[in-house]
C-alpha cells in the first residue's frame, strides 16, 4: 500500500510528505533523554539525515559540535529520528525494511512503532511494536518485542534473534486481531498470540500505528559509548515498505 525507496541524489533530505523529524534531546517528553537517558541530540541536520544517491538513507550518528546544549550538559551526540505520525498510518498487515547497522557499544538503531492514540492515551496505553533494536556492542544479535498497557518497559514480550550480523538484513512485522509475528530475511523468529498477551493487560494493536526509524546513542538499552571513535557511525536503510492483508480495508 506505501513504500519508500529512498531514490534520489546524495545529500537529498527525507521526502516530508510521508516522514517528520522529531528534533532535540527528548526533554518535550515526561523526562529527558527521550525517556531513556539517551544522550544523541536530534536533528534535521543533511549530515545526519539524507539520502546517499546509492537508493539509501542513511542516518548517521556523529560526535556533537561545540555549542550544542543538551539536558546533561553540552551535548555529546547528534543523531536523527523520523516518524510517520500524522503522515503514513498503518494498520493490520505487514511492515518490513532493509537496514544495515554500525557497530559500536552505545550504539540503539531501531525500527518500531506506536498507536496513533499516543497523544491522549500516553504510552504504553497506546501500544508498542518493535521491529528491529540492536545493542551495537553486539552486532550478532538483535531483539522484537511488544509493549502495551501491563506489558511495558521490562516486557515479558520480548525475543532475542541470535546470529544475524550488520550486513542488511529485511526486519518485518505481521499482525492481525489474533497475533504479532516477527521476521529476519522472511524467517519467523517470534510469534506473540493475543490470548497471551490479555493475560496481562488489553489487546491494544487493532488501531493504527506510524512508523519510526532512529539512531540512539547512550541510554539505558546499550548504556553509553566508551569511546568516541566509532563515530561517525551509519545506519543505512534500503527501503520501508508496508502491506495490506488481502481483503481488509
Amino acid at each position: 500500500m506505501w513504500s519508500d525507496e529512498f531514490d534520489g541524489a546524495a545529500g537529498t533530505p527525507i521526502d516530508t510528505t510521508y516522514w517528520r523529524y522529531d528534533i532535540g534531546d527528548g526533554c518535550l517528553q515526561s523526562n529527558c533523554g527521550w525517556g531513556n537517558n539517551e544522550k544523541e541530540y536530534y536533528t534535521s541536520d543533511t549530515a545526519n539525515i539524507a539520502l546517499n544517491g546509492q537508493g539509501q538513507l542513511r542516518i548517521v550518528a556523529r560526535v556533537a559540535p561545540v555549542g550544542l546544549s543538551c539536558y546533561y550538559g553540552a551535548c555529546r551526540y547528534t543523531s536523527a529520528k523520523i516518524t510517520t505520525r500524522g503522515k503514513v498510518l498503518v494498520t493490520a498487515g505487514r511492515v518490513e525494511a532493509s537496514i544495515q547497522l554500525a557497530a559500536g557499544q552505545g550504539l540503539w538503531p531501531a525500527f518500531w512503532m506506536l498507536g496513533t492514540n499516543i497523544g491522549t492515551v500516553g504510552w504504553p496505553t497506546c501500544g508498542e511494536l518493535d521491529i528491529m533494536e540492536n545493542r551495537g556492542s553486539n552486532t550478532n544479535q538483535m531483539s522484537s518485542a511488544v509493549h502495551g498497557p501491563g506489558y511495558s518497559g521490562n516486557t515479558p514480550f520480548v525475543h532475542v534473534q541470535p546470529a544475524i550480523t550488520i550486513n542488511s538484513h529485511v526486519y518485518a512485522v505481521e499482525w492481525d486481531s489474533t497475533a504479532i509475528r516477527y521476521f529476519v530475511d522472511g524467517t519467523q523468529h517470534y510469534l506473540v498470540a493475543r490470548a497471551i498477551v490479555e493475560q496481562y493487560g488489553n489487546w491494544v494493536f487493532d488501531q493504527p500505528f506510524f512508523l519510526i526509524l532512529n539512531q540512539a546513542v547512550g541510554g539505558n538499552f546499550d548504556h553509553d559509548p566508551q569511546s568516541d571513535g566509532i563515530f561517525p557511525a551509519t545506519m543505512l536503510i534500503d527501503y520501508v515498505r508496508v502491506y495490506r492483508r488481502a481483503g481488509t480495508q
